[in-house]
């Protein structure tokens, strides 16, 4: 896989130099809603996705903390045997945006070897990032503008984008 061999802060990097014009991009495109943005950045996420390896890298655990629904709570809950409040009171607080969010980072279920040991009960925004693969991604132009501050493989869409659009 082509991550096991990549400088993440490198990667990063060319994401952080793109910035304002991946911003440009973005609000072009939230403007415009091309009918075949959904196609392109499926396909790029996919291509992505071949050379890249989330295991190593992990770097959305390791330095961000999704924003967690009721439901989500309550799924970890019963996956780890606890009550939610307890679950809440070890783990989480709420953010300003009156979501629950990890106390602290990287994720407290995210192990040395970066499995989540919680995989199958994890919070829905775990679930669907980067966000890259879903449709109306117009929807998560801004969203994903920050995700290239985190996620390699987001810096990689918008460079494939970039020469799209």
């Amino acid at each position: 896989m082509y991550l096991r061999s990549m400088n993440l802060e490198k990667e990063l990097q060319r994401g952080e130099q793109n910035k304002k014009a991946n911003k440009k991009l973005a609000q072009k495109l939230k403007k415009s809603k091309p009918k075949s943005l959904d196609r392109d950045v499926e396909a790029l996420h996919d291509e992505v996705f071949d050379e890249i390896d989330c295991l190593s890298c992990a770097n959305c655990c390791k330095t961000t903390s999704p924003g967690m629904h009721d439901r989500d709570v309550e799924r970890l809950a019963k996956h780890l045997r606890m009550k939610p409040g307890e679950l809440i009171d070890q783990y989480m607080h709420m953010d300003r945006d009156g979501e629950y969010v990890f106390k602290s980072a990287p994720c407290p279920f995210l192990g040395a070897d970066n499995y989540c040991s919680v995989y199958e009960s994890r919070p829905l925004a775990c679930r669907e990032y980067p966000h890259t693969n879903r449709k109306r991604f117009y929807q998560v132009l801004d969203l994903s503008v920050k995700n290239t501050e985190i996620c390699p493989a987001v810096v990689r869409v918008f460079e494939g984008l970039q020469k799209i659009y």
